[in-house]
C-alpha cells in the first residue's frame, strides 16, 4: 500500500480523480487530479510523517475531516514503516482520547478543530501522542505543515505479510468502538485482490465512472483504495457529504456508472433518482456495504437507472472480516420481493472464501436450518486483534470460527435471513425485519427504527424529512404486526449516528426513554 499510487503511476493508469471538496491535505485546493499527482502528494506525506518522527513499527493516529486523503496518509505511513490508525472525527472527544490511549501513538495527524472540540469535552487528545501535526492551522506545542515540508521521503519499507499493516475502528452502535489490527495478507491478499478480478458484471470496466461516497476513515475505503486503483477505471469521484445539495453537482458533472455509498448517503441522496435527467441514469452497477439496505431504497436506485439490467450488489460482513456473504438485487427481484415477509436476506457466503453456521447462543452448538441463533464464520481474511483489547478478541473466537454477534437462521439454499444484534434483540419480534416492513408501507418515511426495551413493547422511531407523521397511515401501516408502543417521529439530524451513518440504538432509547439496559447479554459487541 506505501507504493500502490507510484506503481499506478508507472503502470500508466490514466484513471481521472474528481473531488467535491479539496484534500485536507493539500494547500493548492485542488479538485481533480491523476494518479501521478497523486502519487507525488503521498510521497509528500511520507516526508511529513517521517520529518515528524514516525518510523517502521510507529503507530500513527489520523483524525480528521472525512475526506478519501485518511486512505492517503494511511499510506504515507505505511510507506515510511510505520502503523496508520484511522480514526473518525465523528467520534466524541472522550472516545476519542480512550482510543488513543489504547494506541500510545508515535503521532497525531489532525486538525485543529478536533483538538479544540477535545478540549472542550475535556479531553487533551495531543497528549497521548509522542507527537501531533495539524494539519490547518498553527497550534501551541504541535507542529504545523510548513514544520515539516519539504522533508523527502525515505525509500519504502517492506514488512512481512503477516505484519500489523492498519488499524480501523468498528462503527461503535453500542458504545466505544474496538480497534481492529489487519496485516498485508488479511486486507490486501485476501479482501483486496478478492475485489480486483474483472468478474462479469459485478468487475469494474476501464470505460466506468467510479463515485464513492463513503467514511473514509473506516476500513472499507483502504480496501476500496487499493482495489479500484488496480483496476483502472476512467474516473473515480469522490463525495465527502451526505447533503444531497452539494453531491449533485458532482454526480451530475460525472455522472456514475458504478455507484458505492454508505445506506445512510443512499437514504440522503433518494431524492435525487427522481425526474428523467436525474444522475444515476448511467448506474450498471450499485454496491452497498456497512448495513443491510431497505427495499424502497433499493428499488428506487435502480429504477432511476436507463441501463438495460442494472445490478445491486449488497455485502455483509464486518471490520473484523470484511465480506461475509453477497445479495445480487435486480429490477425484478426486487419487484417479485414479498411485502409481507419482511426478510433481511444477507445471501449465501462468499463462495471459497468464507464459511457461516447457526449455534446456540448458550452452548454454542450448531442449529438445524431454519432455527434462529448466532452466527459464527470462519474466514482468512480475519483480523489480528484487537488494540488493547486482547481478552475481548478471544471471547469471541471459538476455535477457527468468529462470533459476529448477530442473531440469524440459515434457509435451505445456504443464504442467511438476518434478525437482529444480539444486543438488540426482543422476543416479541425481528426489529430489523419490522423496520423494513415499515419503511416499505410508510413512503414518507427516510428511516424507521424499532427499539427494544425489557418489560415493555417495542419503541418504534419514524424518521422524515419534517419530524412530522400521518397518524392515520401508522395505523395502517402496523395494522398486522406484533404490539408496538406509539412512534416517535424525528427528523434525520435528531438522531444520534456513527460515523458510517449507523443508528447509536442504546443512545437514541436513552434519550427517548431514559433507560439503556436490553434484552440481550451483548457479551459479543
Amino acid at each position: 500500500m506505501g507504493v500502490l499510487f507510484d506503481e499506478c503511476a508507472e503502470h500508466r493508469v490514466h484513471t481521472q480523480v474528481h473531488l467535491d471538496r479539496p484534500f485536507d491535505i493539500d494547500t493548492g485546493a485542488r479538485t481533480h487530479y491523476t494518479l501521478p499527482q497523486l502519487a507525488t502528494l503521498v510521497r509528500e506525506a511520507a516526508g511529513w510523517l517521517t520529518a515528524a518522527g514516525a518510523g517502521p513499527g510507529d503507530r500513527v493516529a489520523i483524525v480528521k475531516d472525512n475526506h478519501w486523503d485518511y486512505d492517503l496518509l494511511a499510506c504515507a505511513a505505511v510507506r515510511v514503516g510505520a502503523v496508520p490508525a484511522q480514526l473518525s472525527a465523528h467520534l466524541s472527544g472522550e472516545v476519542l482520547g480512550t482510543l488513543l490511549a489504547r494506541l500510545g501513538p508515535a503521532l497525531l495527524v489532525t486538525t485543529a478543530q478536533v483538538l479544540e472540540r477535545g478540549r472542550r469535552e475535556g479531553t487533551d487528545l495531543a497528549a497521548a501522542a509522542r507527537a501531533t501535526l495539524v494539519l490547518d492551522a498553527a497550534v501551541p506545542g504541535t507542529l504545523g505543515i510548513d514544520d515539516v515540508r519539504g522533508h523527502t521521503a525515505p525509500g519504502p519499507h517492506r514488512r512481512h505479510d503477516d505484519e500489523p499493516l492498519v488499524v480501523h475502528h468498528t462503527s461503535g452502535t453500542t458504545g466505544v468502538p474496538k480497534l481492529v489490527v489487519h496485516s498485508t495478507r488479511t486486507i490486501v491478499r485476501k479482501l483486496a485482490r478478492f475485489e480486483s478480478v474483472r468478474l462479469p458484471r459485478i468487475g469494474l470496466r476501464r470505460g466506468d465512472t467510479l463515485v464513492n461516497a463513503s467514511a473514509f476513515a473506516h476500513g472499507r475505503t483502504f480496501c476500496w483504495t487499493a482495489s479500484a486503483l488496480c483496476m483502472g477505471p476512467a474516473a473515480i469521484s469522490i463525495i465527502t457529504t451526505q447533503d444531497p445539495n452539494l453531491a449533485d453537482p458532482v454526480l451530475r458533472a460525472h455522472p456514475p456508472t458504478v455507484l458505492e455509498a454508505l445506506p445512510a448517503s443512499f437514504v440522503r441522496f433518494q431524492p435525487l433518482t427522481e425526474g428523467l435527467d436525474n444522475p444515476f441514469r448511467r448506474l450498471r452497477l450499485v454496491i452497498s456495504t456497512y448495513d443491510a439496505m431497505h427495499p424502497p431504497t433499493v428499488r428506487a436506485y435502480l429504477r432511476a437507472s436507463r441501463h438495460r439490467s442494472p445490478l445491486w450488489v449488497e455485502g455483509w460482513g464486518q471490520t473484523e472480516t470484511g465480506p461475509l456473504t453477497f445479495r445480487f438485487h435486480t429490477r425484478n427481484s426486487v419487484h417479485r420481493a414479498s411485502e409481507g415477509s419482511g426478510t433481511r436476506n444477507l445471501g449465501r457466503p462468499v463462495p471459497g472464501k468464507t464459511r457461516l453456521r447457526v449455534v446456540d447462543p448458550d452452548t454454542l452448538r450448531p442449529l438445524p436450518r431454519g432455527q434462529a441463533g448466532l452466527v459464527l464464520a470462519r474466514t482468512a481474511a480475519c483480523a489480528l486483534g484487537y488494540v488493547g483489547e486482547e481478552d475481548r478478541w478471544s471471547a469471541k473466537r471459538h476455535g477457527s470460527w468468529w462470533n459476529t454477534g448477530d442473531i440469524g437462521a440459515r434457509n435451505r439454499d445456504g443464504s442467511i435471513d438476518l434478525l437482529d444484534r444480539e444486543v438488540d434483540r426482543t422476543p416479541q419480534l425481528s426489529c430489523l425485519r419490522t423496520e423494513d416492513l415499515l419503511e416499505t408501507r410508510l413512503p414518507q418515511a427516510l428511516e424507521c427504527v424499532v427499539l427494544a426495551e425489557p418489560g415493555r413493547d417495542p419503541l418504534p422511531v419514524v424518521v422524515t424529512a419534517d419530524g412530522a407523521m400521518d397518524r392515520a397511515r401508522w395505523k395502517e401501516a402496523v395494522r398486522d404486526l406484533p404490539p408496538l408502543r406509539e412512534p416517535v417521529a424525528l427528523t434525520w439530524d435528531q438522531v444520534p449516528r456513527t460515523g458510517t451513518g449507523k443508528v447509536r440504538r442504546r443512545e437514541l432509547l436513552h434519550r427517548l426513554t431514559g433507560r439503556s439496559d436490553t434484552y440481550g447479554s451483548g457479551r459479543w459487541t
